[in-house]
């Protein structure tokens, strides 16, 4: 029985985890604290750190506008996640390590690997969400 209680509270732990991290809202709250730096408060590409790059930064408020208007959401999601190495990142995108990987932030793998994939997810959501 004990067991039956536990695996029923390890779902409810994981949907709650999954579903709070999938949102716009949390995706605006990534956004302005780990990419604005570089692709500015509105997407832009204006950021403060732009001056100094070597490569132009895109304006991600034309990413759908880029692909025949149509929001090109798995690209989005593997460039953030890594999957899709960016030369002007000097590597996996984005330059925060661990931040939108398994394995960053608790011990237990399986809440990880949602916790990240919603931020990951709530991040291209909200890219979605500020397109011209």
């Amino acid at each position: 029985m004990r067991i039956g209680t536990l695996a029923k509270a390890a779902v409810l732990a994981l949907t709650a985890v999954s579903a709070q991290a999938q949102n716009a809202d949390l995706g605006q709250e990534v956004f302005s604290q780990y990419c604005a730096t570089c692709h500015g408060a509105t997407g832009a590409g204006d950021g403060p750190m732009a001056a100094l790059m070597t490569t132009s930064i895109p304006d991600l408020r034309q990413l759908a506008a880029r692909n025949d208007g149509e929001f090109p959401m798995l690209r989005v999601i593997h460039i953030i996640d890594g999957r899709t190495e960016l030369r002007a990142h000097g590597g996996p995108m984005p330059v925060y390590g661990t931040l939108f990987s398994a394995g960053a932030g608790t011990q237990d793998l399986y809440v990880d690997v949602l916790y990240t994939r919603g931020r990951v997810l709530s991040l291209a959501y909200y890219l979605e969400t500020i397109q011209n």
